[in-house]
């Protein structure tokens, strides 16, 4: 019991990885004097005390990281609520850290660079961000990152949450261009489709 829950009752309680001792196994045999495990019993209690402070290592790191976003797993739920964020379970890990990380970044008034900060947690790149006061709108222009970020779809609802209402929005995404395929050749690039050619690196 932890508090009047049971444990396993709570979402995060689900993504919780089983730890298998031996998984986890800490060799404790080298730590005493080897006349001492020459008795089978003493032996096979080492073996087994090994086997449960391995697996208690292994939790007390655990729980460690799940007090960063960065490392965090099943405890990213306790993020989500801290920041008002609604838990999607569909999401990979590293997506749920991209919105917790942009939402971080979003707090306070909406500038330029809290777009391109907010942006960046998505994109793992540079962004440039581009006002364009006459038409009410800003480009967000993804410089370093060719192809369309995964988590699109997570920066968009973001960027609906911290932008103000009255502006409009475009992207900008970089992909490979013609003059960069100039050093393949079709029997190097067959190996691929339209889409990896799009977002690859030229030579």
């Amino acid at each position: 019991m932890y508090g009047n829950n049971r444990y396993g009752e709570f979402l995060y309680g689900n993504e919780s990885k089983k730890i298998n001792g031996e998984e986890h196994y800490i060799d404790l045999l080298n730590l005493i004097p080897p006349f001492i495990t020459e008795l089978t019993e003493m032996y096979e209690m080492y073996i087994s005390q090994g086997n449960e402070v391995g697996s208690l290592r292994h939790s007390m790191e655990d729980v460690i990281d799940q007090c960063f976003i960065m490392t965090a797993t099943w405890g990213l739920g306790r993020w989500e609520a801290v920041f008002g964020i609604v838990t999607n379970h569909s999401l990979s890990y590293e997506q749920r850290r991209e919105v917790l990380v942009a939402k971080m970044r979003g707090q306070g008034t909406t500038t330029v660079q809290m777009i391109k900060d907010v942006a960046a947690a998505f994109s793992g790149g540079e962004v440039e961000v581009t006002e364009d006061n006459p038409n009410h709108r800003f480009i967000v222009s993804f410089t370093s990152t060719k192809g369309i970020p995964e988590n699109m779809q997570g920066f968009i609802s973001m960027l609906e949450e911290i932008k103000p209402a009255h502006l409009a929005y475009e992207f900008k995404y970089w992909l490979t261009t013609w003059d960069e395929l100039k050093n393949f050749n079709w029997n190097g690039l067959k190996v691929t489709t339209w889409d990896g050619i799009k977002t690859m690196e030229a030579k």
